[in-house]
């Protein structure tokens, strides 16, 4: 089996910095209170309430949760029902930012997480709204949190960025090497008998050197991986570093691992050295329609529209919008939804960039299958997933596709594989809960 596949890389936008912008003063910032796996928030502020930087505006009882904070000061407007960059429904607060950015009292205070206990560390991680930053957006305090059976051994840092176009992970390793170095720290004071692994694949040859020169402690080693999609998948990249297999319907705790992505890591750092909440995402913008590609450093309730006005504009209309990577994303028909927790990329393409071929029947080739990194049925799972089949993609182990669209990538027919097999699937997560 070849495991992956090696789609053009299209990471220009690593060459230049991060840049920054403030949301413009009058803005309508959306906060949803869905940015999480699990729970929704409640909001916890009413309409009328005068708001400050990092203040908690959304926040839930339930442990499988994570609070919403704003990222400007202003006034609360309206509690309505916004759609997310996931494509979903959520309630969500709006506030008008005032342009004057006052801190919340509960900012700016640094917390020595060395004088605290493991339960304190973690209720803090929690407070301070922290998810997983590479997309699935899981609460880090729940996955930093495994059952005392679980031995964890080894802590790897997810820096592999498998993700065509994606640049921001490279970008953030460059200029913020030493909060990697300390939010590892974090983790590894959690973990004290595991080792730290900083996985990054061999197309970042500048952050892998940069990084050894960082290491501080023999229980942390750089790992550079030879590139390949998707290697970024946290059980695709056990295998790699651990050589072990996480079990279909497993986690990474049931074979000795916690995986954290690298802006997570730096998140813990924001949160225990500064004594800030999660409020803000680097983000690769980039695609043809694009005046100026690159990686910005966005705050949470940013329209994607006000993003486009900051960055100067567009070239020409885009053919198509995608947010997150070109393999994963999700395509959207407008630009008026918010930023969230866990948006990673903005990806404006032209026609020619966008251009899908028409889905032609399958020959069996089998080629999915060879491809598949779960190793999994593709073309079986696309024919019970169109015939609405529920039972036989259950037995054929749908549910363990990651929804990497390698299968619908290397497919010379075409098939809309990932499409039909990611619909089904979550028709039936949705239908658990």
């Amino acid at each position: 089996m070849k495991r992956g596949v090696h789609p053009p890389e299209n990471k220009e936008t690593a060459l230049t910095p991060i840049r920054y912008f403030f949301p413009r003063n009058g803005a309508e910032m959306v906060y949803p209170m869905q940015q999480h796996i699990g729970t929704p928030c409640e909001p916890i502020v009413a309409i009328g309430d005068s708001v400050e930087v990092g203040q908690k505006i959304g926040d839930s009882d339930a442990f499988l949760s994570s609070p919403v904070h704003t990222t400007v000061s202003g006034t609360v407007v309206d509690i309505r029902t916004v759609i997310t960059p996931t494509g979903r429904k959520s309630n969500a607060v709006v506030v008008v930012n005032d342009g004057k950015y006052r801190d919340h009292p509960t900012c700016n205070k640094a917390v020595d997480y060395k004088t605290l206990s493991r339960g304190e560390i973690l209720s803090y991680i929690r407070e301070c709204g922290i998810v997983g930053m590479g997309g699935a957006g899981f609460p880090t305090h729940v996955k930093l949190n495994p059952p005392p059976d679980k031995n964890i051994d080894t802590v790897i840092v997810n820096a592999a960025e498998c993700e065509p176009y994606l640049t921001n992970d490279h970008r953030v390793i460059l200029e913020e090497p030493k909060q990697v170095m300390l939010g590892l720290e974090i983790l590894l004071h959690l973990f004290p008998d595991a080792e730290g692994i900083i996985a990054v694949e061999d197309n970042k040859r500048d952050a892998i050197e940069l990084l050894k020169k960082m290491i501080y402690s023999p229980k942390v080693r750089v790992m550079p991986m030879k590139t390949r999609y998707p290697q970024g998948s946290e059980k695709q990249l056990i295998q790699t570093c651990l050589k072990r297999e996480v079990p279909g319907g497993g986690y990474p705790m049931d074979v000795g691992c916690i995986v954290q992505n690298v802006d997570t890591v730096i998140a813990l750092h924001r949160a225990f050295y500064r004594g800030r909440p999660l409020m803000r995402k680097i983000m690769t913008i980039a695609g043809g329609a694009v005046l100026n590609p690159g990686n910005y450093k966005v705050r949470f309730g940013m329209s994607y529209r006000d993003i486009i006005e900051a960055i100067g504009g567009l070239k020409r209309d885009p053919h198509k919008i995608v947010i997150g990577g070109p393999m994963m994303g999700i395509s959207h028909y407008t630009f008026d939804i918010p930023v969230t927790k866990t948006s990673s990329a903005f990806l404006l393409f032209t026609e020619k960039e966008s251009k899908i071929p028409p889905e032609r029947d399958c020959f069996r080739c089998g080629k999915c299958v060879d491809y598949c990194p779960t190793g999994l049925m593709p073309l079986e799972l696309n024919k019970f997933a169109r015939a609405d089949h529920i039972g036989r993609f259950k037995e054929y182990n749908g549910m363990d596709c990651i929804e990497c669209g390698c299968c619908s990538y290397i497919c010379p027919a075409k098939r809309h594989l990932t499409q039909s097999i990611s619909t089904i699937r979550r028709e039936q997560l949705a239908a658990r809960k």
